[in-house]
């Protein structure tokens, strides 16, 4: 069963596009083959974020508090096999049948890793893959998304980088929702969301109808 996060009690070539994209409210949706992708290769997605945000007039967070982003997402196959792929519960890997479809490459705690944190989704699988969600949740620190400057750079095997930056914030969320993958057939569609939840991977689930069951836990 996956793992709900639970705050702690007291804490809270030709036809190659050769610019980034980057994805945005009002062109919110890329076809990773017109960007000119390639599904027979590696997609990975990539989180970076503000460890320690500056003071200011949208700080929420107490003075010296840490964020702590955890990037994740949640997984349905074509097979109607569902999960999540995050540090928490240490589900580093989608479970399916044969090697892992999606990895997680590990848990970046201070943000202060050059590389943040890093989903792998092998395309090579596509016609496994029905959709992918890909999320991000404060582990650690007051949920401060404007202090925290969170980007999510998708690197497309052939292709430059498609990007989706958190420019939206709620202050009560802990969760967000960032990208949607989805097999169209031929081709995988990458849509922005950038969706707050109010609570954690539950209420994500909930939010998107994933359907799973979900029982607390912690790193």
């Amino acid at each position: 069963m996956p793992i709900d996060y639970t705050k702690r009690s007291g804490s809270q070539g030709s036809g190659v596009s050769l610019g980034k994209v980057t994805l945005t409210k009002s062109a919110p949706t890329v076809s990773l083959t017109k960007h000119g992708g390639s599904i027979g290769g590696e997609l990975r997605v990539n989180l970076n974020w503000t460890a320690r945000p500056s003071s200011g007039f949208l700080r929420r967070s107490g003075p010296g508090e840490d964020i702590d982003l955890d990037l994740a997402c949640l997984y349905e196959l074509t097979s109607g096999k569902k999960g999540v792929v995050q540090a928490l519960g240490n589900s580093f890997q989608s479970k399916n049948d044969g090697d892992p479809i999606i990895s997680l490459d590990g848990d970046d705690r201070t943000g202060e890793s050059t590389e943040g944190e890093n989903l792998r989704i092998d395309l090579s699988r596509l016609s496994e893959i029905r959709r992918i969600l890909v999320f991000t949740y404060i582990y650690e620190g007051s949920p401060n998304w404007a202090g925290a400057n969170g980007v999510v750079t998708i690197y497309p095997h052939g292709a430059a980088p498609i990007e989706v930056r958190l420019d939206e914030s709620d202050p009560s969320a802990r969760t967000c929702a960032i990208a949607m993958l989805e097999n169209t057939g031929s081709d995988l569609s990458i849509r922005r969301e950038v969706r707050y939840v109010r609570g954690t991977q539950s209420a994500l689930d909930a939010a998107y109808g994933w359907g799973m069951k979900w029982t607390p836990g912690r790193k």
